[in-house]
């Protein structure tokens, strides 16, 4: 085995000299040879390959050519020379591209993996500071190992500063890497004695083209395709790749979509902005990466509605990182047209995968940019037919106008878990101003993002004008053509309201089974998953959990196939609700532990609804000590708990607890904060039982106070309680359990004839009257 070493050769036609010298050949004349001979022997000896050649011969034996890459084309003609005439030599070679000659395998040299890396940071740092280790600060050395790409000699360099700083202040100055590691060894050659030089050798080896391409990939974040590269780099782009590629500059691997990914390394792609802008060329190139991704954003949206939805929601979330990126490069040009057009084109993709903070930020600054649709005195909208977004930018009229109302609405939609900042005097006056900005029944409030007015006339709690706007929506579907998701979606999101009452939940199944057939035949997974889960939801107001439980384990694996977690989470807190009533009580609980267990995300709307339902549920089986744990938690972890609404159900099932556990005294007092949230509109409208159930508990903690003195104004509270049930109400095990209670109580303490006679007595009872009852206690 021979070693060639081919870093300080500068000449390439000194290359073969240089592979002479390093297997130690040596001039040899023939003794006895005539003049002629002598001759021969001496023209072929001037020329190294043929003294290589004859060298090598037929002996089986490997020669390394250790860094070929400033020298490449001579490496190859040579190696090839040898290769032709020694048929028993085997040439090893290492360079940044390869050689190209006949036979060559390649064998790319992947970066370290981070197990490697680590151990060659801790030789290497134990060696510059002793008794350094890695595991006394094992996050920052993996951060250093992975933000280096787990090259070697950045590794190295890191290890060398360790010398004077620690590994968390080295990795918290890796973005400045190349003034950072700059202490390499002196006996090294220049270039690979501090990362700059390492990276300058790389680049001074391009030419014009590959270099202007390689700056211009350094915009992408995590990578981008073909398509794009082409897009950003210019008609430059497929040639220089390929030849970045073979240089190593540029990681290509396949991709999800059948196609090849282009990334830089985290070094080199800083070393390439730096370039980039030192030509001047940021700014062109930005600008060309915001319109391509623009682009991919707004023809992939309508793609989310159809059978290609699988493939459109793992395109978007492969490019997700240079859509935000896009959305930067928006913003700092305060380029308004661009920044609604991204926004909107991603607001149904941020919904199927929960990305409510990101959407919500987003948003708020892009709205920013331009005037507030919703300031005072506001111009009523007027018709738009066509999707804000089926044309790119610019936008005009009432197209421009309804995308600025758009963004707007998108942002308060996606603040679905802070209710409470709705609750506000100068918020409800601006809900009123949204909702009065509408008429029912124009075009864009039938899709996305206009239909979220809906959402601000539901938080002024006017439910009448909430059925009159989804009513008049789905008129308008119905008589235009091509509005048929429009139309589902529509019918759907009338079946989530109707499906509150019990009296209304049979109409709620005929909205939820036509919403259905519609989406499954426009092949839309995600709205079908919906569909079943508002059908299920209607199955549970009537009582039918069997029923209930099949839609939502249905809906649950669809989601599953379109990998959407959260809308997975919300639908198996459904059912593991229903299960429970349905008696499935170990199944039911088990599911609940694990969205509660297996959620990290505290603004996804699953967790504190399967709070509520496990709580509720460790209350009626006498696990108060763990029911009352989940409440503090919820209200700890989760601002939607003081929303009117759902305050009223935790202060509903923290008196529960009270009762249970013999308080009934200070189950009182959280009762009547109970009945004062649930008398709230939007409550009364949201949840049409609840107050019922609240003065129901009312009933129960009143019987046994004060010796019983006020058990007569109980039961008639509970009679007023009976009354305020919606037709057809089919109550839940808990409102069930808490209705025994109360009546057990009370017959205990007035016997069966005072008890009738008392209830009777409360027949009639206006609500307020039986609250004030219950407040008088």
């Amino acid at each position: 085995m021979w070693l060639a070493e081919l870093a300080p050769v500068d000449d390439p036609d000194a290359v073969p000299e240089a592979v002479l010298t390093a297997v130690g050949a040596r001039e040899t004349v023939l003794y006895g040879a005539g003049a002629e001979g002598m001759r021969a022997v001496s023209d072929r000896y001037d020329d190294p390959v043929e003294r290589l050649t004859e060298h090598c011969g037929r002996r089986r034996t490997l020669l390394i050519l250790d860094n070929c890459e400033h020298v490449v084309e001579a490496a190859a003609r040579l190696t090839e020379a040898l290769l032709e005439r020694c048929p028993a030599l085997t040439v090893l070679a290492t360079s940044r591209e390869p050689l190209g000659v006949p036979g060559e395998l390649v064998r790319p040299v992947e970066p370290l993996p981070e197990p490697v890396a680590l151990r060659l940071l801790a030789d290497r740092g134990a060696a510059a500071r002793p008794g350094f280790r890695v595991s006394d600060d094992p996050e920052a050395c993996a951060e250093i190992c992975r933000r280096l790409d787990g090259m070697p000699l950045a590794v190295e360099l890191a290890a060398a500063r360790l010398r004077m700083l620690t590994p968390r202040q080295i990795a918290d100055r890796l973005d400045d890497r190349f003034r950072l590691l700059t202490s390499g060894s002196r006996t090294v050659l220049p270039r690979q004695q501090t990362l700059r030089a390492v990276v300058d050798w790389s680049w001074d080896l391009l030419d014009a083209d590959e270099r202007e391409v390689l700056g211009r990939l350094s915009v992408f974040a995590g990578g981008c395709d073909l398509a794009a590269a082409e897009a950003v780099c210019g008609p430059a782009a497929l040639e220089a790749l390929g030849s970045l590629v073979d240089k190593s500059l540029v990681v290509a691997a396949p991709s999800g979509d059948s196609g090849m990914r282009y990334r830089l390394l985290e070094t080199v792609a800083e070393y390439a902005r730096e370039r980039l802008d030192e030509s001047g060329g940021r700014a062109e190139a930005e600008r060309a990466h915001l319109t391509h991704y623009r682009e991919l954003a707004r023809t992939t949206d309508p793609l989310l509605h159809g059978p290609q939805q699988v493939a459109a929601v793992e395109r978007l979330e492969r490019e997700y990182e240079n859509l935000r990126t896009a959305l930067r490069h928006a913003l700092a040009l305060r380029d308004e047209q661009e920044a609604l057009c991204l926004v909107l084109s991603l607001v149904r993709f941020w919904r199927m995968r929960d990305l409510r903070i990101e959407a919500r930020n987003w948003c708020s600054e892009v709205a920013s940019l331009g005037p507030d649709p919703f300031t005072e005195p506001v111009r009523p909208a007027a018709p738009v037919w066509d999707p804000l977004t089926a044309a790119p930018p610019p936008m005009t009229g009432e197209v421009l106008a309804e995308a600025r109302r758009g963004v707007h609405l998108a942002h308060m939609a996606c603040m679905d878990t802070e209710l409470d900042d709705w609750q506000t005097p100068a918020a409800q006056h601006r809900l009123r101003v949204i909702a009065a900005t509408y008429e029912p029944g124009l075009p864009q409030t039938c899709r996305s993002p206009g239909h979220l007015w809906a959402f601000a006339v539901m938080l002024t709690g006017d439910m009448d004008r909430l059925r009159e706007t989804i009513d008049a929506a789905i008129r308008t579907c119905r008589e235009t053509p091509g509005f048929e998701w429009e139309l589902a979606t529509n019918l759907q999101m009338r079946a989530n309201v109707l499906a509150n009452r019990s009296d209304w939940a049979g109409d709620a199944r005929r909205d939820a089974d036509e919403a259905l057939e519609i989406h499954r035949a426009l092949g839309d997974t995600w709205s079908t998953a919906e569909a079943l889960s508002a059908r299920g939801e209607a199955h549970e107001r009537t009582g039918d959990y069997e029923a209930a439980a099949a839609d939502y384990e249905t809906a649950i694996a669809l989601a599953e196939r379109l990998g959407a977690q959260a809308q997975k989470a919300v639908l198996t807190t459904r059912l593991g609700s229903v299960l429970l009533d349905a008696g499935d009580e170990q199944r039911g609980e088990r599911l609940l532990r694990e969205v509660v267990g297996g959620t990290r995300d505290r603004h996804n709307e699953a967790l504190p609804a399967a709070r509520l339902f496990l709580a509720g549920w460790l209350g009626l089986v006498g696990r108060t000590a763990e029911a009352r744990e989940e409440l503090r938690l919820l209200r700890e972890e989760f601002r939607i708990a003081h929303y009117v609404v759902f305050d009223a159900f935790i202060l509903g099932a923290e008196g529960w607890l009270d009762i249970v556990d013999g308080h009934d005294e200070r189950a009182l007092d959280t009762i009547k904060r109970a009945l004062r949230q649930a008398g709230d509109p939007l409550a009364v409208a949201m949840a049409p039982h609840m107050r019922s159930a609240n003065l129901t508990l009312g009933a129960a903690a009143l019987a046994r106070l004060h010796g019983g003195a006020r058990a007569r104004d109980a039961a008639r509270c509970l009679s007023a309680a009976d009354a305020l049930l919606p037709p057809g109400h089919v109550a839940v095990r808990g409102e069930r359990e808490a209705r025994r209670c109360a009546e057990s109580r009370l017959r205990s303490v007035l016997g069966d004839a005072a008890y009738e006679e008392a209830y009777a007595q409360g027949d009639g009872l206006a609500p307020e009257e039986a609250v004030a009852l219950i407040e008088a206690g």
